[in-house]
């Protein structure tokens, strides 16, 4: 459907959607924001307890709790389940949320398997329901015009890539998360948490895919405060061979000290280079032999699809609850849109599955200390 005809289409009729989450912590806060954005209707939450999802409803603004995520599933009031609970709850929860006929948003990992995420994208297809996960760095405009000017040849053939995503919040032994723990975050963690970010960005902006890689990881902290035999990695590194042809690096860390969340997208083409940075999201870095200049993000000079999710003027700066609030948008809009149609861009359970197998592979080459080819 064509850009005009689905916003005609989706007008007015996402404020009718009533959204419930589960889960209680920091992402439930996030997708709230968004969805209240979005003018849906805030319905309420479940969480691990009566308690916590009470204090959820409470903190949020939410219409009520309710004492399980079964409670709410029957809520027959309840159009879209937003999905915010640790990794290792996501695929049960999801398939639940698809069998009641609701609209899904599913946290990534979508699962900690690949035969649950090939299940759970399998459902999703066949449900003709709505089912997207949240790789919302897809939604700064800035991408969007580094993915127009790859995609429309202005930087000629792909050669070279070099990326990184850097945090620190567990860059000290006592540092603690459930995250660290396998048995809810699942058997990878730097990875599956922000690798999986990092390579949505570089499959989406290419509109090329990895075909083999060869990983190594590290646990820099086996033990950690509340937290013993930690076997998730810490950081990753890995060299790609894409597709059409280009080879590059990767590098993941959680415990690259002053990094808080540098996600950073170079490609090297033959004719130009392009550079994202997401602490500086609003501007690219566009690299040519003769020199190399910033584009700035300005509606009026950007291609379609990043105009469209540029919702400020220029020099008023945009970031990462803008961008979740698009991809919520977006997300909606599917749910309401006749014939399945979807705005552009967005990252449905399909696209949740492909991390799932980058990660299998990421693990796998790891272990064995071999090149893995990576499958569709």
């Amino acid at each position: 459907m064509a850009r005009a005809a689905f916003a005609e289409a989706a007008a007015g009729r996402t404020g009718a959607l009533r959204a419930g989450f589960i889960g209680a912590g920091f992402m439930a806060a996030v997708h709230s924001r968004a969805a209240r954005a979005a003018r849906a209707t805030l319905a309420g939450a479940a969480a691990s307890s009566s308690a916590s999802a009470e204090q959820a409803a409470a903190l949020l603004g939410l219409e009520r709790s309710y004492s399980s995520v079964n409670e709410l599933l029957s809520d027959g009031d309840i159009d879209v389940v937003h999905i915010c609970t640790p990794n290792t709850t996501h695929a049960p929860f999801a398939l639940a949320a698809l069998d009641a006929g609701k609209h899904v948003i599913c946290e990534k990992p979508l699962a900690t398997s690949v035969g649950d995420a090939a299940e759970l994208a399998r459902r999703a297809e066949a449900s003709g329901l709505s089912a997207t996960v949240p790789f919302v760095y897809r939604f700064h405009p800035m991408v969007r015009e580094a993915r127009a000017r790859v995609l429309s040849g202005e930087t000629g053939r792909l050669l070279s890539l070099t990326g990184g995503y850097l945090q620190d919040w567990l860059a000290e032994p006592l540092s603690d998360d459930w995250r660290v723990n396998a048995e809810l975050g699942g058997p990878s963690r730097a990875f599956a948490d922000i690798g999986s970010h990092l390579v949505d960005l570089l499959e989406f902006v290419t509109g090329d895919r990895i075909a083999r890689l060869n990983a190594t990881t590290r646990t820099v902290y086996g033990e950690r405060s509340n937290n013993r035999d930690i076997a998730t990695e810490d950081l990753v590194a890995l060299v790609v061979e894409m597709r059409g042809g280009a080879v590059g690096t990767l590098l993941i860390s959680q415990v690259a000290l002053g990094r808080k969340n540098s996600l950073v997208l170079e490609l090297s083409g033959t004719e130009e280079s392009i550079r994202f940075d997401q602490e500086r999201p609003d501007e690219l870095w566009l690299g040519r032999r003769s020199g190399f200049r910033h584009l700035v993000r300005d509606p009026g000079l950007l291609s379609p699809d990043a105009a469209r999710l540029s919702v400020v003027p220029a020099g008023h700066p945009m970031g990462y609850q803008d961008a979740f609030n698009a991809f919520v948008a977006d997300s909606y809009a599917a749910a309401v849109a006749p014939d399945g149609a979807r705005p552009e861009g967005l990252p449905t359970f399909a696209d949740g599955l492909r991390a799932v197998r980058v990660t299998a592979a990421v693990l796998e080459s790891a272990a064995s200390g071999r090149w893995v080819e990576v499958t569709e």
